[in-house]
């Protein structure tokens, strides 16, 4: 004998069901909105923020001369002549091997330096790890102002031979800015990177010691090619911050054939009249080569800002 299901029963359950399906829905499209909203206010942020470079980069391909007639807000006048003036007027070929020497061989120190130091503090738990760390960033959290005199007269009293530097001492010379950028920015540096390098596990250490490895085999062959995100990252950070450095070359060099690039943009600048489109078109091939290092290594710059955070 066959047993039926009525209509009725068989739909119950889907009636039961309704309610649910249709909290959900509501609950979907309340968050859609959410997420729109969400997204039409940083839309609003980036535009918000970019609005100025580009409007500096609009005005640095016209004519200043075409500006002052027809007003900013006017179209035309378009020329190339503004980047070619700067990069003559400004010497900025000149100004920027300067940086190169100053920002390359600093970057370098600082994370060799600060991944070594790191790889210490996170394979060595000792107790005065904290401490150390705090060393490490304390010349982070003061202001740099308040280190100038004691810097200044420090390098006025540490002799350099003159191979090394024309003024004989540590003033006015390339090292004196590459020595104070590797003090200030070790700390950072050594913080982030032990924090990362203590995600590594700890099971690669001891098979490399156990395959005869030592520990610093272990820091360059182990440790140091999974931390290439963060070295990325802090890379594109650090050539950021000291390329751009415009306080200390102005504060411990006095020679002006040896200033980074940032200085070069004062040549553009009159004393009595500023062609501000030319001074736009400086700033923007002095910021080109930041622009460049952050898109090349954008894939890493990026993987290493979110370290962690799938965790």
């Amino acid at each position: 004998m066959t047993m039926t299901t009525p209509l009725a029963d068989r739909s119950a359950p889907a009636d039961r069901t309704g309610p649910r399906n249709r909290s959900a829905v509501a609950n979907r499209r309340r968050l859609s909105a959410a997420h729109a909203a969400m997204y039409l206010l940083l839309t609003a942020l980036a535009l918000l923020w970019i609005f100025p470079l580009l409007w500096a980069l609009y005005n640095s391909f016209r004519d200043y001369d075409y500006v002052l007639t027809h007003g900013y807000l006017s179209v035309g006048g378009f020329t190339l002549s503004n980047y070619t003036e700067s990069w003559e007027v400004g010497g900025i070929p000149h100004y920027f091997l300067n940086s190169m020497i100053i920002t390359i061989p600093a970057v370098l120190l600082i994370l060799f330096i600060g991944s070594m130091a790191a790889f210490v503090l996170a394979r060595f738990p000792w107790k005065f790890n904290v401490i150390m760390l705090a060393v490490f960033i304390a010349g982070n959290l003061l202001p740099q102002q308040t280190l100038l005199t004691p810097l200044f007269r420090l390098y006025n009293a540490i002799p350099l031979p003159y191979w090394m530097s024309s003024s004989g001492s540590l003033y006015d010379s390339y090292w004196g800015l590459i020595l104070v950028h590797v003090a200030f920015q070790t700390g950072f540096c050594v913080f982030v990177l032990s924090n990362y390098m203590k995600t590594v596990p700890p099971e690669l250490l001891e098979a490399a010691t156990v395959d005869g490895a030592g520990l610093f085999r272990q820091y360059w062959q182990v440790v140091l090619p999974l931390c290439r995100p963060a070295l990325a990252a802090l890379a594109t950070l650090m050539i950021t911050w000291i390329y751009n450095d415009f306080f200390w070359a102005l504060a411990l060099m006095v020679s002006g054939d040896k200033l980074p690039v940032t200085t070069a943009l004062q040549n553009l600048q009159g004393s009595f009249f500023t062609d501000t489109n030319l001074l736009a078109a400086g700033s923007v091939l002095v910021a080109l080569p930041t622009v460049l290092v952050f898109v090349a290594l954008q894939r890493h710059f990026v993987s290493g800002l979110t370290m962690g955070a799938n965790k």
